[in-house]
């Protein structure tokens, strides 16, 4: 299964060459593919809150990449420029505060940091680390498909219908995917009908992101609005509702896009299975529940207008792009170091113990 994945993968949103980072403008698709370059870590900070680049692991990878970038410019200040960097890394810290990956990478390359030894070149040094992050979240996507399509075809069988919302593709990471990788992966074993994708307001990430991977992929997707989702559930014969996710609480709480946890409540309803794809890195330790994750709130204009033009009565708005779904309705979680089902805090803390599957 790993080979057919890489045989059949033809979607990247993150490069690193020419000592640059090169970012797939994710707001333009699917009508306009266009790559931006990037040469300072202000302007990555900038292209992560704006929404350039989005999806969990792809903000960590740029970020990592951000750091090289970073590095690069105090080194060429001169001065002390380890103490100059503290700023750049509370600039990138600051540019979204839901996804912890984006945490995890910037204290992954910190860390490198303070490991550099006194013939070391920095530059070198946080740029390997940088790479090494990248392939790392390609190769746990790989693992994570591999196990949720297992759970597919032991739980249920060929022909099935699968729900997703949001996008965990390709474009959200460093490669493949992470529900997306699940979703590709089963549909290559033959175990998938049709996948139904949530829209996902306000930014229509499902119709806009994830049919288009699946598109291109040859996978059979249908669009639909988020509030057809329960109706679905009881008319089309979904099966499975997968999903990925921003933060997980050490209890198994998930953080995701606005939206998920009316599914997971539906799904529950319904009698469809509810999997959750996410690397370990996407799991806060740190945080005891859903209830100490912070909820990033965007402007009203994302609700109220489209591409700057007036959608809705200019009244006020509430947008939360994320929301927490409590561990009790969650399935599966899938990770590349192995499968939980029903997640609590006892498998929680087992699961982190593990080593990585290959």
């Amino acid at each position: 299964m790993r080979e057919q994945l890489l045989a059949a993968e033809n979607i990247q949103a993150i490069e690193w060459r020419d000592d640059a980072l090169h970012l797939l403008d994710q707001r333009l698709l699917p009508g306009q593919i266009s790559w931006l370059t990037y040469q300072a870590s202000g302007q990555v900070a900038e292209a992560i809150s704006s929404m350039v680049v989005r999806g969990a692991p792809a903000i960590g990878i740029a970020a990592a990449y951000a750091v090289v970038l970073a590095v690069r410019a105090r080194l060429a200040e001169g001065g002390d420029w380890q103490l100059a960097l503290e700023a750049d890394f509370a600039q990138l810290a600051a540019s979204r505060p839901t996804a912890v990956n984006l945490f995890w990478a910037l204290g992954r390359m910190r860390e490198r940091l303070e490991r550099l030894k006194a013939a070391e070149d920095p530059l070198q040094a946080v740029e390997a680390e940088a790479l090494a992050i990248h392939q790392s979240d390609r190769d746990a996507n790989l693992t994570m498909a591999q196990l949720g399509a297992e759970l597919i075809r032991r739980h249920q069988g060929n022909s099935q219908n699968l729900l997703t919302h949001c996008n965990a593709g390709a474009l959200a990471t460093g490669g493949f995917g992470t529900a997306l990788g699940v979703i590709r992966a089963a549909y290559l074993e033959g175990l998938v009908e049709r996948v139904y994708a949530d829209e996902t307001r306000p930014w229509l990430q499902g119709s806009r992101l994830t049919a288009w991977e699946l598109d291109r992929d040859g996978v059979p997707v249908s669009v639909c609005a988020d509030s057809a989702a329960a109706h679905l559930m009881k008319t089309r014969g979904i099966t499975w509702v997968i999903v990925g996710a921003d933060r997980i609480a050490a209890n198994g709480d998930v953080a995701n896009k606005i939206g998920t946890y009316q599914l997971a409540v539906n799904a529950m309803h319904h009698g469809v299975r509810f999997m959750v794809v996410a690397p370990s890195s996407t799991i806060d330790m740190a945080l005891e529940s859903g209830d100490d994750i912070p909820i990033e709130e965007r402007s009203a204009d994302e609700l109220l207008d489209i591409a700057g033009q007036p959608l809705a009565a200019r009244v006020a708005a509430v947008n939360p792009v994320f929301d927490v779904t409590p561990a009790d309705l969650v399935d599966f979680l899938v990770t590349e170091k192995g499968v939980v089902e029903r997640p609590d805090a006892q498998k929680m803390a087992h699961l982190m113990c593990r080593k990585r599957l290959h």
